[in-house]
């Protein structure tokens, strides 16, 4: 006979090694051990029900064409095909876009991309539906496609209206400065390239809806979708997501088109259905980060101040809005970065172009107005004579000069104690000294360094997303288990929101469990994006928690006569008065008493508002900071370089959990790295995205990362009351990678000696190095000759 132990759901032994204080000192990922095994399952990791069938769409060989006849007659008799699907068959809404109309689930009359889905193929296997496709029967009428930004803009069609932000009359003056200047720039897109691609599976449920699995950062908008494509109550779809491969973005709305093609098989064939795209169509297929276009016309003083700014900002949208809106207004919001520009008129465009719907990417669009604000920056330091951080510093945001072009006062003003710290620690004149000497003794050879800032606002700019939920429930046994509306993409929002749940029981994060969001058990979940996932879904863990806790020390003071204030919850233990009990016991005797150990929690960020119609208010409810320092060296006969080191101070408030922050920290700046200088998009004259592959489009790799790189949080707790005074570390990081770029030009106008800004745009791949470079010595050949 086997000798088999009871079952312990808490082994005493790891409680008692575990810290139960654990919150604000690093900590590993809640998966992390999931992760480097393996054992962490995602959509396509989870066993196929049998009789699941696979699908694969059909997608357009032009990018604007009339549709003239579709024939699958082919694609059916194909070995393993079940069905297809045309929108003919689409019983509900046709339209699965985000917020606008505009993103038909397949194709009606006319082509609008390369590669938009205009059939649906369902077989046995993956492999079978793959090469379904392919044997399509498709008559096309070629229409002439607007493809590049400029198309667009000269065509005068928009996704979304134009809209201005203004403040002061800048007119005048740009006009009245002492110096004036105007010039114009590029800024590429950014693949997202997580690691798990576009994935969902669906299968029937008893009661004639649908069970979405789905890799997506909005559960609630797929179940929305899924229930109007097959005409149903949401209260029939569950879409489920446990974790994603990364998301940066790239399944914020974009992953929905996956989930409503495979309900819309499953519901019609009563089979579950697998829809996972390859990394080539899906790089073919999904939105990426918007290409923008900028002007500026500025005015400053002899020594940098700018007086007057005129900002025009112009996004490549694609096909349709998507979230384009929002992109563009944050890129606008964030065309001051850290300065304060007084008077200032920025204006945003969207223009219309037959590509791929481009969508959301960490930063939402703000990283291109910031970018636009540091290419001035740039130039106003090479036409005034002065060091880059010099002007920098002199327009930094400080008291009288706080208020921002749309009207926000900065509340926090901690930039110039930012820069100056890492001023300081990065030995930043020292290493200015030491880079001008390299620089003067070796004409090939050319260093480069920069010191830039980040102000990042937080919340999302549609007030109504600003809002979350979550459930908690308390076991007698003393373990919490939490379900919220946030979705978990390697970033550790699962991690935190355990180690803030714990906290307010004071046990450790062990006892703590944090399930797969799912629809059905929190409704109405707002997107896990703007840098908000521990922000919302955080404090609303929280509010569930704080009303446990009360009922429970309401219920010990009646029961053991004494006063809330006596009652302390710490170390997995809850002293009451002269007694003090395990943890797990007071649930117990609760649950006895019946008193409850569950709630449900909801948070909505106050202070924010927005009148699109003035161009005016409080989008954000603070602003999240940072800092960079880095230096380059680049190959003059080349154009190719190499970043030598970095340097970060990052403000984060009180940090919830340092280790998972200093991560943030290290893969935001790599990844903006990335975009700015070697990730290129490339589209042909036809509309086809020639960058589909990783042969062909090239992310950071172990290799770039700086030799040094310095990471420090900036210990400084948010003044604003966010949960427990933390900050957001998402997004912001990114810009910290603008110093890279700010760099690289330091190096290419130190080929002119300083004495202009050659044009360098982003991703300042080689070849823009040595076109710059080359800019740099004519423009020192035209000055000796003169």
């Amino acid at each position: 006979m086997r000798n088999v132990k009871p079952y312990d759901p808490l082994p005493t032994q790891r409680i008692a090694k575990a810290n139960t204080s654990d919150l604000g000192k690093p900590g590993i990922h809640e998966s992390a051990v999931k992760h480097v095994t393996g054992k962490a399952q995602y959509v396509d990791d989870i066993p196929e029900l049998p009789g699941t069938l696979h699908m694969a769409a059909g997608g357009s060989a032009h990018a604007y064409a009339k549709i003239l006849k579709v024939d699958l007659t082919a694609v059916l008799a194909c070995p393993g095909v079940v069905a297809a699907y045309t929108h003919q068959d689409i019983p509900g809404e046709i339209d699965v876009a985000p917020v606008f109309t505009g993103d038909p689930l397949l194709a009606v009359d006319e082509t609008q991309f390369v590669g938009q889905p205009l059939f649906l193929v369902v077989a046995e296997t993956y492999e079978q539906a793959q090469a379904a496709v392919a044997l399509a029967n498709i008559d096309y009428q070629p229409l002439t496609p607007n493809i590049r930004l400029q198309q667009g803009l000269d065509s005068g069609h928009s996704v979304v209206p134009q809209h201005v932000m203004q403040r002061g009359d800048y007119g005048p003056a740009i006009a009245n400065a002492e110096q004036r200047l105007q010039g114009e720039g590029y800024i590429g897109g950014q693949e997202h390239f997580y690691l798990e691609g576009q994935i969902s599976m669906a299968w029937p449920t008893e009661d004639g809806g649908v069970h979405i699995h789905t890799s997506s950062q909005h559960p609630t908008e797929v179940q929305k979708l899924v229930a109007e494509v097959l005409h149903i109550g949401s209260h029939l779809v569950t879409a489920e997501v446990r974790r994603m491969g990364g998301g940066f973005g790239g399944k914020e709305s974009q992953a929905a088109v996956l989930a409503c093609s495979a309900a819309l098989a499953a519901n019609d064939l009563q089979r579950p259905v697998k829809y996972r795209m390859p990394r080539r169509a899906d790089m073919e297929r999904t939105g990426k980060r918007h290409d923008f276009g900028f002007q500026y016309d500025v005015g400053f003083t002899s020594q940098g101040d700018i007086l007057g700014i005129d900002l025009t900002l112009a996004g490549l949208c694609g096909c349709s809005a998507d979230l384009s809106q929002g992109i563009v207004d944050r890129a606008m919001f964030h065309a001051d970065n850290g300065y304060s520009l007084n008077a200032a008129k920025v204006t945003g465009l969207a223009p219309r172009t037959h590509t791929v719907s481009n969508t959301a990417f960490r930063g939402f669009g703000g990283p291109k107005g910031m970018l636009a604000i540091e290419t001035v920056m740039e130039n106003i330091a090479r036409a005034t004579g002065q060091d880059p951080l010099a002007v920098r510093k002199r327009n930094l945001y400080r008291p009288g000069a706080d208020t921002t072009h749309y009207g926000q006062k900065v509340e926090q003003l901690v930039l110039t104690d930012i820069v100056s710290r890492l001023e300081t620690s990065s030995d930043y004149w020292q290493r200015r000294e030491a880079v001008a000497a390299f620089n003067q003794h070796n004409p090939y050879l050319k260093k480069g360094l920069a010191l830039t800032p980040v102000k990042f606002g937080i919340s999302f700019t549609s007030k109504h997303l600003n809002q979350a939920s979550a459930l908690v429930h308390v076991y007698t046994d003393g373990t919490i288990l939490v379900n919220h509306g946030g979705t978990e993409m390697g970033q550790g929002l699962y991690t935190k929101v355990a180690q803030i749940v714990a906290s307010v029981f004071g046990v450790s994060s062990q006892r703590v469990q944090v399930t797969a969001t799912r629809t059905d058990k929190v409704a109405n979940s707002s997107p896990t994006a703007a840098s908000s996932g521990t922000d919302l879904n955080g404090f609303a863990a929280l509010n569930a928690c704080e009303e446990i806790k009360h009922n429970l020390v309401q219920w010990a003071c009646d029961c053991y006569g004494i006063e809330a204030s006596k009652i302390v919850f710490s170390n997995d233990t809850v002293t009451l008065g002269e007694e003090s009990l395990a943890f797990a016991e007071l649930c117990r005797l609760a649950y006895m008493s019946r008193v409850p150990l569950m709630a449900h929690g909801f948070y909505k960020t106050p202070k924010i508002h927005y009148d699109r119609a003035t161009g005016q208010g409080q989008p954000f409810f603070y602003f999240a900071n940072g800092a960079a320092c880095s230096e380059v060296l680049i190959d003059c006969l080349t154009g190719e370089y190499k970043v030598l080191r970095a340097d970060i101070l990052h403000d984060v408030g009180r940090s919830l959990n340092p280790a998972i922050d200093i991560g943030q920290v290290e893969g935001g700046f790599i990844q903006g790295m990335g975009w700015l200088t070697s990730e290129e998009l490339l589209w042909d004259d036809r509309g086809r995205v020639i960058s589909n592959s990783p042969a062909n489009y090239k992310i950071p790799t172990a290799f770039d990362v700086p030799a040094e790189f310095n990471v420090a949080l900036y210990e400084s707790a948010n003044p604003e009351s966010t949960v427990l005074n933390s900050k957001a570390v998402g997004e912001p990081p990114l810009m910290l990678a603008l110093s890279v770029w700010a760099a690289l030009s330091d190096a290419c106008a130190a080929v002119a000696e300083y004495r202009c800004c050659p044009r360098l745009d982003a991703p300042a791949t080689a070849e823009k190095v040595l076109a710059a470079v080359g800019a740099a010595q004519q423009f020192l050949q035209e000055q000796n000759h003169e």
